[in-house]
């Protein structure tokens, strides 16, 4: 059977047009999938940077807390250091005192021969 040849341009514009068509869809879905791909690329690499951060504060919170108590750990010593500094003051004194004592032993014991 034989067409005639308006109807027949139609159809073959719509089958070139219908084709272009599906190939704007091929490559708009190409587009799409490499965008898919970067997003995902991109994703991975935020995940890894939280991860980073995340295990960079708890190290600086770590830190901070070992800084916290060596600091108590030197005041305590500071302490420690003062009250055993003011033992050995009180025990120079004292000891100064006998020897004050003894040397006035001495020089009356010189004295008194």
């Amino acid at each position: 059977k034989v067409l005639e040849p308006e109807p027949q341009q139609e159809s073959s514009d719509f089958k070139e047009e219908c084709q272009e068509f599906v190939d704007k869809i091929s490559q708009y879905q190409k587009i799409v999938e490499g965008l898919i791909e970067v997003k995902d690329e991109m994703t991975k690499e935020v995940e890894t940077e939280k991860m980073k951060a995340i295990g960079a504060r708890n190290l600086l919170k770590t830190v901070a807390k070992q800084r916290e108590a060596q600091q108590q750990q030197l005041q305590t010593l500071i302490a420690e250091k003062k009250m055993q500094h003011e033992r050995y003051c009180i025990q120079y004194e004292a000891l100064r005192r006998v020897e004050s004592e003894q040397n006035e032993f001495i020089d009356q014991f010189v004295l008194q021969k």
